[in-house]
């Protein structure tokens, strides 16, 4: 697609369909492998220009950027302007060998590369570094992860990934770095064009329909100078998320056994009495809430871009790019529960039944906290991008390209609500977890009835991240001789990353008669504050309303209806949102970073004892001055550090003949430590008694990176692949964890959130688990990916069948990293016992496979496709619990378009046809429950129009 030491103008267009505004991403292959590839293209070579017009020629430009590549790239490319082939861009890459992605509220949201997780892919938009992150899911991005699902697929022409290093490709990456691209006028016929989209979208399990637009208008001269193009894109819809969730499994001593008291005194104070039921309920693991639910999502998204390229003369290209995004997604959450959680010392089991695993997998459960709770959560992300290149060709042998821009993600949560219903002394509830992903939860007390329960939380903790980039690069290139080419260049980046949050955490107090909030102060331990208070409000049916449980997979015997608080009635009625936000300084953090250097490469072609090569060898080096802040025990502390990286990296691509390329490549690569972690301040979790301290000083992840790969394009639109790779992680950072009284920290209590029954029953001498971020040993993975993208013309010479085609490929996994867990107490109430494990790095799935069947004769096409992801682990677990991560997915789409004319074009499509359930365990070996939801089918369902 490129040849790198040509300087046709053609050449540089489809530079930058394929990635962006980068002309050195990809290098030249010998002139009769070009000859092929450009042959196969439908003798689009001609025009030097790609016609994309239907999902085979798709197929066959991306293929084109993987085979003139030497370095290891794979593509896709968008089939039409405002055409992008999947809804989602991370449903997109999850197609190309070697990456996975990760789902939240039933999109794509995150990608995992060859087993390396988000925090180590770099993501480039526009050729310009930047980090999106959005607040969907259960949690809010607050690391250097790119957040996909930030903007709508249609603003984009291309992605490309880059899987090996070179010394001109930014550094930052031990997985990827993926460019996002989006316009391109110059590269398009001159006139004026334009698309636009009109599709619906509707969830069979929210049962909603919603609007999905998106438009483009591109504009050239006939002399083909100046262009420009904007775009514009809007969805809306709302989707559900149905299932259980056990917040994880723990250990703990309850006040009695199948009638046997295990304590000297009932339900508080007194000593632990030993003996052979209470012991065993003891050691045994317990779901902490074991609750139903449901939780709505709310999402809109709008996303412009604009793109104006000027070309005076043959030698000179000034190119200006823009991109707004704004993602909101209210999030509400609707779950019945008990409450087991630092309250079993007032718990009587009755029946319990335990499996091999050390489980209490069911029960009978009397005075225990019953409680129904009310979440909302409003979250607005607002992404901007402005970048500009100008290429010049000084002389026939030497360019240059200035390239510079700016970026900000905001991403704020201005409303993060929790309203509480407790009933402190239900008596009967049970649960059975036989069948771990789907257990029967049972109130034996009336859940509907506004008199038994009290209005007893409420909390809100607003927060908001902010992510700022700018950059600066000179990139230059200089024919040498024929075959022999050197790139020099000197780069400049800054990120800015600021977060801070509040809460508004207390748990409410109520006196006689007199409702009111008592602000920061709480009740006390047995619920009275003052002589003569009662702990929280009686609940009124004005306070309430009554919520039914969906199709959330649960057994006949669950119980599917419970009050939960009403919003607004719930947050006017305690004036909550008039009181003051106290900051969380646990959570309050920041870091600059400046990254500044440059890098030198050769880049060669020719022949070598008859044999065809082309090959890049160069280092890079990167100066990174890094200022970390945070609060730790009320006062702000800011660390400075500086290190430097020499990253050399080699890559290598032989010719043994016309259809067959063999790569190899060798690389020192980094990505900088993840952001919460550099904080020097600490957080406390006071539901969980754990304290978690920053490390400001944590090095990088250094890895060497060894890949080998030999591809066969046996055909047009063709090629069979197979590559090794290996990534020798040198520094690995790594959490530590030991057990020490609250008192031994010297932090106040104050630090403790308001609401947590670390604050409501304070004692200066629990245990917390305290963990903490150090430098620690290194880690290594090795894996294989197996590719095929099948033409059935290949093997027919016309017909129907030669209008199908298969892509697939698998890719399989190795790694072992040793990292310090807390594994179960093995005494009744004893601490957590610290152990070394070796497992997998974090987000690794040992196999991964995708496929696609498709049938495209160029009026009608259609498309189905599976991917499977194993089982993998994705962080530390807590509470005993040695490792968390997901279950094995299966998830299947579809796609049926038909062209009524040039311009009309009908589509339906079906993502999630499976509706696959998202399994969450807590602890490797045991595999206990942590959730098992699932988000329906969404059906879209529309035309699309081009002028």
């Amino acid at each position: 697609m490129t040849m790198a030491f040509h300087n046709a103008r053609g050449d540089r267009t489809l530079v930058r369909l394929a990635s962006g505004v980068s002309l050195a991403v990809l290098v030249a292959t010998p002139a009769w492998a070009q000859d092929a590839a450009d042959a196969g293209a439908a003798d689009d070579a001609a025009s030097n220009e790609i016609v994309v017009t239907g999902f085979r020629q798709s197929l066959q430009a991306a293929l084109n950027v993987k085979r003139d590549s030497v370095a290891a790239v794979d593509a896709i490319v968008a089939e039409d302007i405002a055409k992008f082939p999947d809804q989602n861009l991370a449903e997109s890459l999850q197609r190309i060998p070697g990456i996975s992605i990760q789902r939240d509220g039933g999109e794509g949201r995150a990608i995992t590369v060859r087993g390396l997780g988000a925090q180590f892919t770099r993501v480039r938009l526009n050729g310009l570094e930047t980090v999106a992150t959005s607040t969907d899911g259960a949690s809010a991005n607050r690391d250097r992860a790119f957040d996909f699902n930030v903007f709508a697929s249609e603003l984009f022409s291309s992605i490309v990934v880059h899987k090996t290093a070179e010394a001109s490709l930014d550094e930052g990456s031990l997985g990827a770095v993926v460019d996002l691209n989006t316009g391109n006028p110059l590269g398009g016929k001159a006139g004026l064009h334009g698309a636009l989209s009109v599709v619906g979208s509707y969830n069979d399990l929210s049962k909603d329909l919603g609007p999905r637009v998106a438009g483009l208008l591109s504009w050239r001269n006939d002399a083909g100078t100046f262009g420009a193009s904007v775009s514009a894109a809007y969805s809306k819809g709302n989707t559900l998320e149905l299932g259980n969730n056990s917040v994880r499994w723990a250990q703990a001593r309850f006040d009695s056994v199948d009638g046997t008291n295990c304590w000297t005194a009932p339900n508080s104070g007194g000593t632990y009495i030993p003996g052979p039921d209470c012991t065993q309920a003891a050691l045994a693991f317990h779901p902490r809430i074991p609750r139903y639910g449901e939780i709505e999502h709310r999402r809109e998204r709008l996303g412009l871009t604009g793109s104006i390229q000027f070309e005076p003369t043959e030698s000179t290209r000034i190119s200006l790019d823009a991109l707004y995004s704004r993602f909101r997604e209210d999030r509400e959450e609707k779950w019945g529960e008990v409450l087991l959680r630092s309250n079993e010392r007032s718990i009587n089991v009755v029946d319990p039944v335990y499996d091999s695993n050390g489980n209490m997998i069911s029960a009978t459960l009397n005075d225990a906290w019953v409680r129904t709770e009310h979440y909302l959560r409003q979250s607005k992300t607002s992404f901007y991008q402005f970048g500009g290149s100008w290429d010049q060709d000084v002389s026939d042998s030497f360019r240059f390209t200035v390239l510079g821009g700016l970026s900000k993600s905001d991403a704020d949560i201005p409303v993060e609500t929790t309203v509480v219903f407790d009933d402190r002394d239900a008596q009967g509830y049970s649960y059975d977890y036989s069948d771990m992903k789907h257990p029967v939860l049972t109130f034996g007390t009336s859940v509907t009835d506004p008199a038994n329960f009290q209005l007893a939380e409420i909390r809100d903790r607003p927060s908001n991240v902010t992510n700022r980039f700018k950059t600066a690069q000179l990139r230059t290139e200089w024919d040498v001789t024929d075959g022999f080419q050197v790139k020099a260049g000197a780069m400049w980046r800054r990120f800015n990353f600021d977060a801070v949050a509040f809460t508004r955490d207390t748990a409410v107090c109520g006196n006689g008669g007199v409702d009111r909030v008592l602000g920061t102060l709480t009740c006390s331990a047995s619920g009275v504050f003052g002589p003569t208070a009662v702990y929280g409000f009686p609940v009124t049916s004005q306070l309430a309303e009554l919520f039914t449980l969906g199709k959330a997979g649960q057994p006949a015997g669950t119980t599917t209806q419970w009050l939960i608080p009403s919003f607004p009635a719930a947050t006017d009625f305690t004036q909550l949102y008039s009181r003051t936000a106290n900051p969380d300084t646990g959570n309050t953090r920041a870091v600059q970073e400046t990254v500044s250097g440059g890098y030198i490469e050769f880049d060669a072609k020719g022949e070598l004892f008859g044999l065809e090569y082309a090959g890049n060898a160069g280092i890079r080096y990167a100066h990174t001055a890094q200022s970390s802040t945070g609060v730790l025990s009320g006062t702000t502390v800011t660390v400075d550090r500086t290190y430097d990286d020499w990253l050399p990296s080699f890559n290598v691509a032989l010719y043994p003949s016309r259809d067959v390329i063999i790569r190899g490549a060798i690389a020192k690569v980094i990505t900088r430590p993840t952001l919460g972690n550099l904080t020097p301040g600490g957080s406390i979790d006071g539901f969980n008694y754990k304290i978690s301290y920053g490390n400001p000083q944590l090095d990088p992840y250094r890895a060497t990176n060894f890949d080998l790969g030999v591809e066969w394009y046996f055909a047009p639109q063709a090629v069979l692949s197979i590559a090794g790779f290996v990534k020798k992680v040198e520094s690995f950072p790594i959490s530590q964890a030991f057990s020490a009284s609250f008192a031994s920290t010297g932090l106040p209590k104050d630090a403790i959130p308001p609401s947590s029954p670390a604050f409501l029953n304070f004692d200066p001498n629990q245990i917390y688990t305290i963990t903490a971020n150090v430098n620690g040993a290194g880690a290594t993975l090795k894996g294989v990916e197996l590719a095929a993208q099948v033409p059935f013309s290949a093997f027919t010479s016309g017909g129907f069948i030669s209008h199908f085609g298969v892509l697939a490929n698998a890719t399989f996994i190795s790694s072992d990293a040793d990292y310090n867990v807390q594994g179960p107490a093995v005494v009744p109430g004893g601490a957590l016992v610290n152990a070394v494990r070796s497992a997998t790095l974090f987000g690794v799935s040992k196999r991964a496979y995708n496929g696609t069947l498709y049938y495209d004769d160029g009026a009608f096409s259609a498309r189905v496709s599976a991917s499977y992801r194993s089982r993998y682990i994705d962080a530390n677990s807590g509470t005993g619990n040695v490792f968390e991560g997901y279950g094995a997915t299966w998830n299947m789409d579809a796609s049926i378009r038909y062209k009524l004319t040039d311009w009309v074009e009908l589509s339906v499509e079906g993502n999630n046809l499976l509706d696959t359930y998202r399994y969450r365990y807590t602890d490797f070996d045991a595999d206990r429950n942590y959730e098992n939801n699932h988000f329906g089918r969404t059906i879209l369902f529309g035309a699309r129009f081009k002028m």
